[in-house]
Formats: C-alpha cells, structure tokens, sequence
C-alpha cells in the first residue's frame, strides 16, 4: 500500500501542531483496501481540532467501516505551514490513519459545516491531485461528495462536486457504495454512467446533470451590470428527477452510532463525550436553517441514550458528557435522562446508591431559556458552575415575534435569576444583528436586556457579569427568511457600534461580535447559484482559504472576483427576493412546502409567531408528507414548567409515535396552508 509517511515524517517538527497530522487515536480503524471493497476518505475542510469531534463524520466513519464492501478513513485540512511543505515537496493529501493518498481512494467526501469553508474544499481537491473539476475527471478519479447543513445550497460547488448528499447519511453511504460497486463491476467504466446511477439513489444530487438556464444581465441608470436571474432548472435525461428530496433516518434507534468515538493525541474544540439525543427541532425559529431542513422530531430511546453515555464514558475516560440535538432541554424526558445517567455513573464509581457528586458533569449546550429551571441545572452541573449562554437572540419582544423566538423579558430575567442564584457569576447571551423589520431601538434594547440581567445577577453576586455576543444574521435556503436581503457590512458595523456605545451605559455588561465582513462573505455563498463557481476558483488562487478563520478572511478579495465575473454583492446579497423568484435551490427539497414557508414569511412581517408544533395543532409544513402520521410528536406533555404554553382542551392529545415510510403525496404550489 502506497503511503507518504517516509516524506511526511521528517519536515513535522518544523510546523506547528504536528500531532494534527500523525493519526493513531483511539478508536481509529486502518481500513482494507482492495477489490469488491469501496475506499471512502472522509474530509473535513478544517483543520483537526475543529474537525475530529464533528458527530457526523464519527457516524459515518463507523457505518462504513462496519461493511463488508466498504472502508473509510479520515483527513483533514492542513493548516498552511504545512501545506506549503507539501506542495514544494510533491507530497498529496493524505489520510491520518495510513497516510494514504488521497488520490487513491474511491471516494472523496466532504463535511460542509459551513458556507465559507468552499476554498477549503477546492484546495482540498486540488491537494489530492484531483482535477478541480468535475468535467475534467476520469473514471480513474476519486468520486467528490459533499453533505451536511451547508450543501443545502450546492451550487455554488457545483463545478467541482460530483454529487450532494441531502439530509442524513446513515443510510445512503450503503446505498453510494453499493452504486459504486456495482459500476464496477459491469462492463461500463465510463464516469457519466456512475453518476446517472447516483442520481437514482434518493437524497443524492448530481449537479452536471442539470441545466440552468439564465436571464440575460441588464444594466441600472449607473451602468452598473445587473445579472439575470435564474429562469430555468431543468434535468438533462428523462430518468434524472426534476426534485431532489432529502434523505431522512426515520428512526434513531436504529443508529446508535458513533460507539467507539475517536479519543485525539492533541487538544481539540468539544473534548467531551457527545451523544445525541434527538434529531429535528419543531420550535420553528424563521433564521434557523438547521432547524427547518433537520425536520422531523426524531427522538433517541431513554435506555439508548444511557446505554450510549455510560459505555461511552467508560471507554473513553471522559469526565464531561454533551447531549447534543437543536434544543436539548426539549427531550421528551429529559429529566428522567438526566437522573439515569448520573445513578448509572454513581453505581459505576462507587457502588453506592447514596446522593453523591459522581464527578460526571453533563453539558446541554443548546440550552433554551423557556426550558431552563434551577433543578435542571443542578442535575447537569455537579457542582460546577462554568459559563452559561442563553439565546434570546433578539432585544425586544417584537422582533422575537418577527423571529418566532417566542421568549419574553420576563421568561429570560426569571431564568437569569435562576441561574445567578444557583450560583453563576457570569452569562452569555446571544443575538442576531441585522434581522427583518429591525430598528435601532433594537440594538439598544440589547443592551438594556442585559443591563437589567446583569441587575437580576446582582441580587446574588456583587461581581455578576454578562456578556453579550452578537453576529450578523444571514439569510439561508429553505428558510421563511430566505425571501430576505442581508443588510450590508456598513450597516451590521453601524449596528454593532451603536450597541457598543449602548452598553456601555450598563456595569457589567461586556459586547463580543462576529465581524461584519464574514458575515458578507457568507452571504455570498449562502445566496449564490453555480456562478459562483469562477468566483469561488479566483479566491482560491488568489490564496484565500480558512476563509472561516478571521486572520485568513480578506472580504476585498469576495469583491474583486464577484467584479470580475461580472456579477455584484447586491444582486447575490443585499436585495430582497420577490414571491416569484426561483431559487438556486428551488430543485432542492428539505421537505418543507414553497407556501408554507413564504405564509410564515408573511406571517413574520406581520410579527405574528407560531408555536411549537409538537404541543398545537399541525402548521402543514409539508416534512411529514412523506410519513404515514401528520404530526410528528414524542410525548403529551409541554416541554418544561416555565413555558408559557397553554395547551387547548379540545385538541387531541398528543402521544409517543414512530416515523413509518409511505410514499409521499406532494402538494401542488400555491396551495393553501391548513
């Protein structure tokens, strides 16, 4: 087997971090290469100690390594000392567990967490020594996939992915390997003919097989170029679909994955046990775009989740648990879940069935203000008591309501004073800047919500602090917001200074920011159809890569390409979209109806909010469509004590349900929502 490590080994010392690129973890797995077996590379466009912990690609590693046809192994972005080691040297991308390259692997497949890790991905391709393009491969090339949250909108990658996984992979690696397998092994090696096979797997997209079709770019009074937007999407070959669904796991017990998780050499981000508890979220927050494509509820079994943390703790070591999902709190049994695991780890420890701090703290890091109560504190803290970030995300009960973030000032200073008095000294609190129908009176009301929490602590601390984080809000696909123009980078620095001044009125209260200029980036990419393409191509070889990392982002050079391929920031960014729009992502299915979500659009200009559709009747979303249930539910009972919902007495009570397949019944556009 082919392997860099005699070149790689000697220029290690000279960069930093070199534990980044050895492997040998606990729990990694040498995979078999060889005939009948499809080597997949699983890449994370980041570098190893934001990237190991990603629960998706621990998941997707096991399932792979588990088949009888299939083998996967990691890699990573290197950051750029060694990358230039690399390329004076010849050496290719590699995988840490053999140090294969990457070139040699069947399958290239990326983990998009985010929109501006693009350039990470083509340098990554291009560190393979993989043609960039998907039109410049051979059949002797490494297949190039991409998944996650940000591949909601592939287009502006599509010039250089083979194809895109929608929704959850669990299933569909099987289902590519077996397509992989069985192109092989027939008489048709040619690249075109795997991919149209890929496009009959469901939630797998393949971009080349589609044609856009554009309006012609005009020009505005000031001779500024305005390009066309698109007319048509149409699939080239009658067997390709016209709408590409999403792939959903119905059932999480299904998947008890990852059971051997990946213990690293070096010191990376989350270095804690993550287990996740449930899938979905129904809170219906209109910015959220991870809660709106991640639906439906799906809820892990109680025993499942114990069985997960307590061998899991077990083997690994770990003195910290994360129960991780879109809104913890929110767990259909949360607190028997709770109590569970710390008597499992008491009996564990010590044998004893006495109360005793077990050393095992549990983190629930999507924590929701109207779901926090002291006595859920106390179960998940033992006795610690770290940072604590609440989310209001917006300063006033207006704009909340806009937003659908339906929790009041009151909800958040009872929470507050709760967690002060149980013995917080500090808080963060969360928010977006540059949200529909803001005003400056909503900065400054962040600034006075966290003045009078700061108040609240108080009572309790003398030395109670607040911290306030705020970022830019950017609208994504399949979204209620996504018909919304992003205000400019001038505007969110405008606003972020006006808050900064604003709190400065108010002790105790300290303001962070996420820089506006990142967030126009992602704008860029977030909005952007398969032109960006060419821009995407001058940025990287114009060296802009870890475009995440706010040392290594340069907004002019966004600027400068989108200039050059005739294209503007305000056409892809700033402008708003128009009911009839057809979107890079129209195709593109996350299961949520075109009229629902621009009816929650309308309904979010009208700062009108909608409750939870677990615990109220059913909003016809469209996700359920393709189940045999209506609405997707996992208990009868309201999330926690301090939600103010009040359930309605004639409406049938909701009770524990399994997700079944059926065939889904599409509604036509334009109908009405129920």
């Amino acid at each position: 087997m082919t392997t860099v490590w005699p070149e790689l080994e000697p220029i290690l010392p000279r960069v930093r971090k070199p534990g980044r690129y050895v492997g040998g973890e606990d729990g990694a797995v040498v995979a078999a290469h060889g005939p009948g077996i499809v080597s997949w590379l699983l890449a994370y466009p980041d570098v190893y100690e934001v990237g190991l912990p990603n629960q998706g690609l621990q998941i997707l590693y096991e399932i792979l390594n588990e088949r009888c046809d299939a083998g996967a192994e990691r890699t990573y972005a290197p950051w750029t000392d060694l990358e230039a080691e690399m390329r004076e040297r010849g050496i290719p991308l590699f995988s840490v567990e053999s140090h294969r390259p990457a070139g040699e692997f069947d399958v290239l497949a990326f983990n998009l967490s985010s929109e501006l890790v693009v350039t990470n991905v083509v340098n990554m391709i291009d560190l393979a020594g993989v043609p960039i393009h998907t039109a410049a491969r051979t059949a002797d090339d490494p297949l190039v996939l991409v998944g996650g949250h940000a591949a909601f909108n592939p287009e502006p990658l599509a010039d250089f992915v083979d194809a895109v996984v929608l929704g959850d992979g669990e299933e569909v690696v099987g289902e590519i390997t077996a397509a992989v397998v069985a192109w092989r092994r027939s008489d048709d090696h040619d690249r075109h003919t795997l991919l149209r096979a890929l496009a009959q797997v469901e939630g797998v997209y393949v971009p080349s097989l589609y044609d856009v079709g554009f309006a012609p770019t005009e020009f505005d009074d000031r001779g500024t170029p305005v390009p066309g937007g698109i007319i048509s999407l149409t699939p080239r070959f009658d067997d390709v679909p016209g709408v590409v669904d999403k792939r959903t796991v119905a059932d999480l017990a299904d998947w008890p994955y990852p059971k051997q998780q990946l213990q690293p050499l070096i010191e990376v981000v989350h270095d804690r046990l993550n287990v996740e508890v449930f899938r979905g979220c129904t809170r219906g927050c209109r910015f959220c775009q991870a809660g709106m494509i991640t639906r439906p509820v799906r809820e892990r079994p109680p025993e499942q989740i114990r069985t997960m943390v307590a061998e899991g703790l077990r083997r690994t070591g770990h003195d910290e648990v994360s129960l991780t999902s879109l809104s913890t709190a929110d767990l259909s049994d949360i607190g028997p879940v709770l109590d569970g695991i710390l008597d499992d780890r008491k009996s564990r420890t010590d044998g004893s069935t006495e109360p005793a701090d077990c050393g095992v703290s549990i983190s629930l890091p999507s924590l929701r203000v109207d779901a926090f109560t002291v006595g859920l504190a106390e179960q998940v803290t033992s006795g610690r008591r770290n940072g604590l970030t609440f989310a209001p995300e917006a300063g006033t009960w207006r704009l909340r309501q806009v937003i659908n973030k339906l929790i009041t000032d009151d909800d958040l200073e009872e929470a507050v004073g709760a967690a002060f008095a149980a013995g917080w000294r500090r808080l963060k609190l969360y928010f977006l800047i540059g949200l529909p129908s803001e005003t400056d009176d909503d900065i400054v009301a962040i600034a006075d919500l966290a003045g009078r929490c700061v108040d609240v602590g108080r009572r309790s601390h003398d030395r109670a602090s607040v911290t306030v984080s705020v970022g830019g809000f950017v609208p994504k696909a399949h979204t209620p917001f996504q018909w919304f123009g992003q205000n400019t980078e001038e505007e969110l620095q405008r606003k972020v200074d006006l808050l900064r001044r604003s709190a400065k009125a108010h002790r105790g209260v300290q303001v962070k920011w996420h820089d506006p200029a990142a967030s126009t980036a992602e704008g860029i990419l977030s909005r952007g159809d398969r032109r960006l393409g060419a821009v995407i191509e001058r940025v990287w070889r114009a060296g802009g890569v870890f475009q995440e990392w706010s040392e290594h982002l340069d907004l002019q050079r966004w600027s400068d390409a989108v200039e050059a391929e005739g294209l503007s920031i305000e056409h892809l960014v700033y402008r708003h979209r128009t009911a009839s729009e057809v979107f890079p992502w129209t195709h593109l299915s996350a299961g949520l109806f075109h009229d629902f979500l621009w009816d929650d659009w309308q309904a979010a200009l009208a700062e009108s909010g909608l409750d939870d559709c677990r615990w109220t009747h059913c909003y016809d979303c469209g996700v359920c469509t393709g189940y045999d249930i209506d609405h997707v539910v996992a208990s009868s009972t309201p999330p926690g004590p301090d939600s103010d919902f009040s359930p309605d007495p004639e409406a049938p009570v909701a009770v524990p349900v399994t997700l079944v397949a059926a065939p889904r019944v599409m509604r036509p556009a334009g109908a009405g929502s129920s």
